[in-house]
């Protein structure tokens, strides 16, 4: 019977052995030896259920301490998988304890779970065993001290930035929003297409675009080259033209004199070296430096595109193209424009999330707009809630209480004029306002917070703008004097996307090119749209970086973009 006992409690101390093994193994990465930091205190009770297992973790230092007469350390470790940190515990028996404390310290360490005495904060420690790696700082020249730090200096390091607490949260933020977006169109039938970087056409029609060029390089390296090898002289194509001459003639005389056939060609050779060396000395002397021009122009049938190519400020164009055969599509990526400004609402690349849908009406996209919205919102409070708490701590204490707001809350829909209206009262009942009310403005951003935080305190769609204010490619309205668009305002921000009902008709569409001042040729195959087989649909684009502001309630877009680009900064 003791044997028994003695049987069933070794089985019982190997199972328990097994199962916290197999529960580390189910904890582990995928792609990595580690436990991320988030599997373990991110758990509902913070980590304490898992007291006792065996694991190894890595990430990076944030606070180090030596402590009990430097008997052992205390590590504050982040490994960017979530804002919180797991505290480490690494006995000077393990290891030397000077390189691993420092703030931006690598280590991976292996250890067991603890839970720490009570009356801590933490709910779970690790009691480390073993120190796998360290990657050591140099605490007196490393950019990132533990002091608290401002968005502006960061942007100084911007390769560093991500390891901060608010960055990394930023990140996290950024990478939830977008998961969430391809979530939502796939979700509802939407195909992602991938459209150009670089473009030929001007969506906007603004002229702020980036050119695309080689001509710029071509004439640096040709003016090197021609500095190294001169062109040749008047003189060295005379003499060449000459030789080809003498050539000739010896040519002719070998078949007048009935020469032998191999002699002949001998001298038909020599014949044709000289007029291919006279032809590469034609051509070397028409080189010039500088950029090729045509007729006192910059001659762009000679740039790697054979025309004028920029960076695209928009793929709607594009993608319509896909919409006007898949139904219903989106692209989602950087585009960028060449626009001299340093507001806090400004980049130079900025990423679109643009969907486009066959037979839909302003209606349609204005419903597709808002549902999308409150979708990203409430995938922030299902998923992202930590994060969110943090920014609400640290930046905008109302920011969690925007997002259910939003989520939770219809959108008011106005027109234009409506709003105009609106704003004409507010101004009659003393409220001031730097940019002048009257119909055929362009809202401001305060119109726009006024109407979303104050008059409606809530999302508002405002919808047929007047056409002078708005792209060619709107749908003129039977007013002739307005277009089928809409813009989606919520507060913090005010505008947030842009939209509209595309023109399908393909003699209004050419006629507001023209009205536009833009030239026909480049819009030729958009027009093709309209020519075979034209159809009512309608897109919208939205500023994927001012949802990060209306999320985060941070202040300046440069902080919710991993590498902004802006006037004077391009880092890295």
């Amino acid at each position: 019977m003791a044997a028994d006992s003695t049987t069933l409690t070794t089985q019982l101390a190997a199972t328990t052995l097994n199962d916290v093994a197999s529960s580390s193994e189910a904890l582990k990465a995928e792609f990595s030896d580690r436990v991320p930091i988030r599997s373990i205190i991110s758990r509902p009770d913070g980590g304490a259920g898992l007291a006792g297992q065996q694991l190894r973790v890595g990430g990076w230092v944030k606070t180090g301490r030596k402590a009990d007469k430097d008997a052992f350390a205390f590590l504050e470790l982040n490994d960017g998988s979530c804002p919180g940190n797991l505290q480490v515990i690494v006995d000077a028996a393990v290891a030397d304890l000077s390189p691993l404390v420092p703030t931006g310290t690598c280590v991976a360490v292996d250890g067991v779970l603890k839970l720490p005495p009570a009356g801590t904060r933490q709910k779970v420690e690790l009691r480390v065993e073993k120190v796998v790696h360290v990657g050591p700082v140099d605490p007196a020249k490393y950019p990132l001290p533990k002091t608290r730090l401002t968005l502006e200096f960061l942007r100084d390091v911007v390769h560093l930035r991500s390891r901060t607490n608010t960055i990394s949260a930023v990140a996290r933020i950024r990478n939830a929003l977008a998961y969430a977006t391809h979530t939502f169109f796939q979700k509802h039938g939407f195909l992602y297409v991938h459209t150009p970087i670089i473009t030929t056409s001007d969506c906007e029609g603004a002229g702020e675009m980036f050119q695309v060029t080689t001509l710029i390089n071509e004439a640096d390296k040709l003016e090197k080259e021609l500095i190294k090898n001169p062109p040749p002289s008047a003189a060295d194509i005379e003499a060449a033209q000459l030789l080809v001459k003498e050539k000739g003639e010896a040519v002719a005389q070998l078949k007048s004199a009935k020469a032998r056939k191999e002699d002949i060609n001998a001298s038909v050779a020599e014949l044709k070296i000289s007029k291919e060396n006279l032809a590469k000395l034609e051509e070397r002397s028409k080189l010039k430096p500088g950029i090729p021009k045509k007729d006192g122009k910059i001659d762009y049938t000679q740039d790697f595109f054979a025309r004028q190519a920029f960076l695209t400020v928009s793929g709607q164009l594009q993608v319509e193209s896909y919409a006007c055969a898949l139904s219903s599509v989106y692209t989602f990526g950087p585009t960028f424009r060449a626009e001299n400004s340093h507001t806090s609402r400004h980049l130079a690349e900025f990423w679109m999330v643009e969907p486009e849908i066959a037979f839909a009406e302003l209606k349609d996209d204005m419903n597709c707009a808002e549902a999308y919205v409150r979708f990203l919102c409430q995938w922030l409070l299902d998923n992202c809630l930590d994060d969110m708490e943090f920014m609400a701590d640290k930046f905008d204490k109302t920011c969690i209480d925007r997002l259910r707001m939003v989520s939770s809350t219809p959108f008011e829909r106005i027109s234009y004029t409506e709003a105009v209206e609106l704003l004409e009262e507010a101004v009659k009942s003393g409220r001031k306002f730097e940019n002048q009310v009257e119909w055929g403005i362009d809202l401001a951003s305060e119109h726009e917070r006024y109407l979303t935080e104050v008059k409606f305190k809530k999302p508002v769609i405002v919808y047929n703008y007047p056409k002078d204010i708005k792209a060619f490619y709107m749908k003129v309205n039977e007013d002739c004097k307005t277009v089928a668009a809409m813009d989606v305002l919520v507060p913090k921000v005010g505008e947030l996307i842009g939209g509209s009902q595309r023109e399908e008709r393909y003699e209004v569409i050419q006629q507001r090119i023209q009205e536009m001042g833009l030239p026909l040729e480049p819009y030729e195959w958009y027009l093709d749209l309209r020519r075979y087989g034209t159809v009512k649909h309608s897109g919208f684009g939205l500023g994927f970086e001012r949802m990060l502001l209306f999320a985060t309630g941070i202040e300046n877009i440069r902080d919710v973009i991993p590498f902004p680009r802006y006037p004077g900064r391009a880092d890295l």
